[in-house]
This record gives structure tokens, C-alpha cells and sequence, in this order.
């Protein structure tokens, strides 16, 4: 009798485990499988914020599945294998939207954004609407949330006090080869040299060049503080990415789970964000401590005579009108 109540027992729990690994097969298969293509590595912020923050947050209805370094997708390819549905989720710059929609080149001015609350602001504004919409109908992207890059500031070997554009006349200052960069680089007053990453150290040491410009992070990873004499924090261009998603993948989630996903995707740029600016603020004091002069010059007299120069160019031709002005009032 022990022996029979015994097997019967052994068979309900056999049952049950068997019913109970049947129903999570289903619930797994239920999932949304999130796949996100980016070329940034997995200690970048942004990547950091999309592990630790968004996925925990989405995991009861999808499994995020993140690439790093372009591992997936090469690196400006990503926004099209979603559009094509062969990609769900990437992080894409304003540089990579204005390809398919030139409008989208404001956003990758100089003193659009002054800092990164503006920049949520920004996104976050009526304004920003059409441009979301633009995207989903045309691309079938989903602007999730914006995500904070850094503040790119001028890193300098001469000992020259820099206030305002004027100070900056006849500076050799290395910026990136393309002819956007350049024009910023004339924008800000100074004389904009062409230059591969690889040369500027030593392109500082010998006085090639006068200065380069970066954000923080990238001056102490490549340890231009030992060949340069001060940073002036002009913050010229404040750098972003968006989160996108599938819009098909959107539709397909209930108006729970869109809820839930979108304050994940909030959450997880915020959390970047904060560490980001951090660690931004730590790196003043670093360069302060290996003896360079950092200072804030007049941001206002940069800002006004980077827009106006833009504004002047083809470059805005794309722009809404007005909308330069409408930003700056947020």
C-alpha cells in the first residue's frame, strides 16, 4: 500500500513538473526576442544602461539580445535592417538620420543642445514630434529615447586665455577630415587642420597643431593632457544617440507592455546619462590635478556666432524654419 501511494505520488510530481515545463516553454516562446546591433563595446555607457537597466526591466515579455561592436550589423547599416525587419532595436546618431532625412542635420549642430537636461527637453517637446513621426511612417523606426554622448570641449598646448570666437582667430585646431567638422571648427573661430586620431598626440607634442577638440573621456584615454596647457569648456556640440525600436515590434505589444517598455528605455538613457555627466565632472577636476587650466569661456558669444554661421550656410537649408529659434527658447 506505502509502495503504491508512493508511485502514484511520484507520477503527480512527474506530471507536474512535466505541465510546468510544457507552460514556460510557451511563456518563452511568447517572448519578443530584441535584438540590438550597435558599434559601441560593452563598457560604454549607453551599452551598460541597455544590460542593466532596460533588459532587466522588459524581461518578463522579452529577451534582450544585445551586439556590440558592429558585431551584427556594420555601423551605419543598422536604422535599414529594421526598416527591413531583419534588425529590432539599434542606438543611432543624428548623423545617421539626416542620411535618409536631411532635416535631421540640426541636431547635429553646434550649440543646438546646450546641455543634456536641453537635450531631453528637446526630444521630449512638441517640437520633436514631427521627426519622430517621420521616422516610423517613412523608416519604420521608433524613436524610444535620447541617449547623452558627452560635451566636446577644447583641449589646448597654448597658454593664450580663450573668452570668446575672437581668441581662437589663427589656432590650428585638429578636427575630424569631413567637411561638416570643418565647418564647425571655422564656426568656432579658429583655424580647423584635417587630421587622423592616430597623429594628434603627436601632432600636440611637437606644435603641428594647437589644439584639438573631444569630450573629456577621450582626452584622458588618450592622454592629451600630457601635451596640452588647458581646456576651455566651450561645450560646442553636446553629442547624442537615440534608442530605436522596430515600430512593427512596437505595434505588436500590448499598451501594458509599451508602457513598461518605454519607461524601461527612459530609465536605462537616464541612468547613462547621470554616470556619463559624472564622470564628465570628476575628469575637470583630473586635468585640473595633472596641472592644466580648465575654465568656462563666454559660452553665449560661441553660441551666437556658431548658429548665426550655420544658419548663413547651405548646411541649414533643410531646417523648418525658425525651429533653431523655438529650441533655443526651450
Amino acid at each position: 500500500m506505502r509502495f503504491s501511494i508512493h508511485r502514484r505520488g511520484v507520477l503527480a510530481t512527474a506530471v507536474a513538473v512535466s505541465l510546468s515545463a510544457m507552460v514556460g516553454a510557451v511563456h518563452a516562446a511568447d517572448k519578443v526576442k530584441l535584438r540590438l546591433s550597435s558599434p559601441a563595446t560593452p563598457t560604454d555607457q549607453r551599452a551598460v544602461a541597455v544590460t542593466t537597466v532596460f533588459a532587466p526591466a522588459v524581461a518578463e515579455f522579452a529577451t534582450v539580445e544585445p551586439h556590440w561592436n558592429a558585431s551584427l550589423f556594420k555601423q551605419g547599416t543598422e536604422l535599414e535592417a529594421i526598416s527591413r525587419g531583419n534588425l529590432e532595436m539599434s542606438i543611432a546618431s543624428a548623423q545617421e538620420l539626416a542620411e535618409f532625412f536631411p532635416e535631421f542635420s540640426i541636431f547635429s549642430a553646434g550649440y543646438l543642445h546646450r546641455d543634456a537636461a536641453h537635450q531631453v527637453k528637446v526630444f521630449n517637446s512638441d517640437l520633436f514630434k514631427p521627426f519622430k513621426k517621420m521616422v516610423e511612417d517613412k523608416l519604420g523606426v521608433k524613436l524610444l529615447t535620447v541617449m547623452y554622448l558627452g560635451r566636446r570641449q577644447l583641449n589646448l598646448r597654448i597658454d593664450k586665455q580663450v573668452n570668446t570666437p575672437e581668441d581662437l582667430a589663427g589656432v590650428k585646431l585638429r578636427m575630424p577630415g569631413s567637411e561638416a567638422w570643418q565647418f564647425l571648427g571655422r564656426a568656432l573661430g579658429a583655424n580647423p587642420t584635417p587630421m587622423a586620431f592616430t597623429e594628434v598626440y603627436t601632432a600636440l607634442q611637437t606644435g603641428a597643431i594647437d589644439g584639438q577638440d573631444n569630450p573629456l573621456p577621450t582626452n584622458r584615454d588618450s592622454k592629451f593632457y600630457e601635451v596640452t596647457k588647458q581646456i576651455v569648456l566651450t561645450s560646442h556640440l553636446v553629442d547624442l544617440n537615440y534608442l530605436t525600436l522596430s515600430k512593427k515590434v512596437w505595434d505588436g505589444l500590448t499598451p501594458a507592455q509599451q508602457a513598461t517598455l518605454q519607461k524601461a528605455a527612459d530609465e536605462a538613457a537616464e541612468s547613462g546619462r547621470q554616470k556619463q555627466l559624472k564622470l564628465e565632472a570628476e575628469l575637470e577636476q583630473f586635468f585640473k590635478d595633472k596641472g592644466l587650466k580648465v575654465y568656462t569661456p563666454n559660452v553665449d558669444a560661441f553660441r551666437k556666432r556658431v548658429q548665426k554661421a550655420y544658419l548663413e550656410s547651405d548646411l541649414s537649408k533643410s531646417w523648418p524654419k525658425g525651429l533653431v529659434e523655438k529650441i533655443n527658447a526651450l
